[in-house]
């Protein structure tokens, strides 16, 4: 099924689009880990999950009322947030058309490209539409920013998400104007098949609400439960504020996060007939990866044009200083 990006409103108030094939080179979209500190987090290596698993890691007993999946609540705090990957996680500040303040998670797939949920960065209910503003904090902790933050009010979403709110597409992107993410790195992203991700164990971390008030990045990690066509549903504990955040799973012998679905979704998201109390998101299907393919290489386009204006600058400075 081919999808469409739509735009946030340019300064000339129009929006653009591309149909973007349905039929992917690759079904992988391969992310780098960036030059900032490669070591290992103790956290890594205590807490991300691979392979698969017929049971539950953990399971309490259910509550139908909430997104905490049972009594106690499952998350862990990540305090080495300038290691990989928790790196390429970010803290979203979310200022809506009216100015009203939210919080979310978005994770970096390119230097200029940051994936999120749709309705971070458009719902005509919250946000009155396009957001208005969107400040990007990769690997906050707290009062600590290790890297450097950025602005921006250009994003861009699925034809399906804007037209219709349909939690199948709530897929969404913020496009910086910077390098930011060259440091930091980008997961990979890509497609796995439903034999794959039967059972398969699945990692999400992001910045609720609660706690931390959207400036602490917590995890879990547990297995797959259920999955539609488009969705893919999982015994993991979130909260508000974490939409938007990567769920990656290892393949057999590789330690390379791959993003595998994008989370946004509490119980209150799950298809009745499913009969299962989990919390969800919109799986990364090949017309999804194509769309985020596009949305990176627009960044690399922007980021390239951008390189090549500074070095024209320069050259142009160059020459007129030496004939002064």
């Amino acid at each position: 099924m081919p999808l469409k990006s739509i735009d946030s409103p340019r300064p000339s108030g129009r929006e653009s689009g591309a149909v973007v094939s349905s039929s992917p080179k690759r079904d992988v979209v391969a992310g780098e880990t960036g030059p900032a500190d490669d070591q290992p987090s103790r956290a890594s290596e205590q807490f991300l999950v691979r392979g698969t698993s017929e049971r539950p890691l953990k399971r309490p007993r259910s509550s139908p009322l909430e997104s905490i999946l049972g009594d106690t609540d499952r998350r862990k705090q990540i305090l080495e947030t300038e290691l990989t990957p928790w790196r390429m996680i970010c803290a979203l500040e979310i200022e809506s058309q009216t100015g009203a303040a939210y919080v979310g998670t978005g994770w970096f797939a390119g230097p200029r490209t940051v994936i999120t949920a749709g309705h971070c960065v458009f719902d005509p209910v919250e946000l009155g539409g396009w957001a208005k503003k969107i400040t990007v904090v990769p690997g906050r902790n707290v009062n600590k920013k290790p890297f450097q933050s950025a602005s921006s009010s250009s994003f861009s979403s699925t034809d399906k998400w804007q037209e219709s709110q349909d939690a199948d597409f709530d897929y969404g992107v913020i496009h910086l104007s910077s390098d930011l993410g060259a440091a930091v790195g980008s997961f990979s992203v890509g497609v796995l098949t439903d034999e794959a991700l039967k059972n398969r164990l699945v990692n999400v971390s992001g910045y609720p609400f609660e706690p931390g008030e959207g400036k602490a990045q917590y995890f879990h990690a547990n297995r797959v439960k259920a999955l539609t066509g488009r969705r893919l549903f999982y015994d993991i504990d979130t909260m508000g504020g974490q939409s938007g955040s990567p769920v990656w799973a290892y393949e057999e012998g590789s330690d390379t996060p791959v993003v595998v679905a994008i989370h946004a979704y509490g119980i209150g998201g799950v298809p009745a007939n499913l009969n299962v109390v989990a919390n969800s998101g919109p799986r990364v299907l090949p017309e999804v990866l194509e769309v985020i393919r596009g949305w990176i290489a627009r960044g690399n386009t922007e980021s390239a044009a951008a390189a090549g204006t500074a070095a024209a600058g320069a050259g142009g400075a160059a020459g007129a200083g030496g004939t002064v």
